[in-house]
């Protein structure tokens, strides 16, 4: 299944999404010990929590829609991560970082943040493009801003 992102006014929304964003920035900043306290806080279940938090982002009004961070496997294979990093500069994504884990079992875990702000298309194709990519796993939005 495709991924699909809206940009939406919040105001036709459920509470709970902004709670979700609420509860995740509490936690990330330290005003609350854990997910329990935070949800706690801001009147969610857990449960709630869980289901919508890798789903729901705020926009930050100096960053909006500039930066993304992607996460996916790579066999363990000379040029694959190269391969992808090139699909992201031929696009006009800036890399920001890149985290590569040590590969078990012939994988490597990726983590890649870049700027968004050139990009040439939508970050979905992108991640499309880059899951196509032979000896990589399908490539996963972690968030965007």
């Amino acid at each position: 299944m495709e991924n699909k992102y809206l940009i939406v006014d919040q105001a036709i929304l459920p509470d709970y999404y902004e709670k979700v964003i609420r509860a995740r920035s509490m936690v990330e900043t330290g005003k609350a010990k854990d997910v329990s306290e935070a949800v706690r806080q801001v009147g969610i279940s857990r449960s709630t929590y869980y289901k919508y938090k890798d789903y729901v982002f705020a926009p930050n009004q100096n960053t909006m829609g500039r930066k993304a961070v992607i996460s996916f496997n790579l066999a363990h294979k000379t040029g694959t991560l190269s391969e992808a990093l090139k699909i992201l500069s031929e696009n006009g994504a800036n890399i920001l970082t890149i985290t590569q884990n040590l590969p078990i079992n012939g994988k490597a875990h990726v983590l890649l943040s870049f700027d968004t702000a050139n990009l040439a298309g939508d970050v979905n194709e992108l991640l499309n493009k880059i899951s196509a990519l032979k000896g990589v796993s399908p490539c996963k939005l972690i968030a965007i801003e």
